[in-house]
């Protein structure tokens, strides 16, 4: 379990200051001239039930909670930068982002804020990982856990090597260890969003809950 009331530190990102203002810019931009930038968001898609319920963790600006949504996903999505959750609101009007850290996030919070306490897929894309606070992975992992509904799995993806400034290395054996130690365990890993094989750039990582079998159809 999750500890509501610890203090959120500074993640790598809040800290990388004026290094990462352009982000939101720049896949405002992408989405305006009709690149494609749903690859993660296909993936999401095809793991889950229709309908099925999603929380977008480190949503940014909201690419990934508004392709959900356009193929019928009830979809939260948590972005603890202000910045990110106006561009948010600039590109996609209505989006309803929760101004809200991973860290604090909890099935009571989100109650609080109408919205539902478990999912069938919970993401954290787009390095979100790497950019964490120090130290907090491992509490991470367990807060979004507690988010899991039965059967329930988490979508992880980062680089591994080249990340982007002020991201920390992430070994995988470390994320392992530190996925197995809050009680999930790894069912797949591939090295993009297409599941090309595992390489040394890119980790797309699926987790579940530790002891629970995957289900076949």
């Amino acid at each position: 379990m999750t500890e509501p009331n610890a203090p959120v530190p500074q993640s790598r990102w809040a800290l990388g200051g004026e290094a990462t203002r352009g982000y939101g810019r720049r896949f405002a931009e992408l989405v305006e001239s009709g690149t494609d930038i749903d690859g993660e968001a296909r993936l999401a898609d095809a793991l889950l039930p229709r309908g099925g319920r999603v929380l977008d963790a480190g949503a940014g600006m909201g690419r990934v909670t508004a392709a959900l949504r356009a193929r019928g996903h009830d979809v939260t999505g948590i972005e603890p930068d202000r910045d990110l959750v106006a561009q948010a609101e600039r590109t996609y009007p209505g989006i309803g982002l929760l101004p809200l850290d991973i860290l604090e996030t909890t099935p009571e919070v989100l109650r609080a804020h109408g919205r539902p306490a478990a999912y069938d897929l919970v993401v954290a894309v787009g390095n979100v990982f790497i950019l964490l606070a120090e130290g907090t992975e491992r509490r991470a992992l367990a807060a979004l856990l507690d988010l899991l509904a039965p059967g329930g799995r988490m979508l992880i993806g980062f680089h591994l090597s080249e990340g982007p400034s002020g991201s920390r290395a992430y070994p995988p054996e470390e994320f392992v260890a530190d996925a197995e130690s809050v009680g999930l365990t790894v069912t797949l890993r591939a090295g993009s969003y297409e599941l090309h094989p595992a390489n040394d750039s890119y980790a797309v990582w699926l987790l579940a809950r530790a002891g629970v079998s995957e289900r076949t159809s």
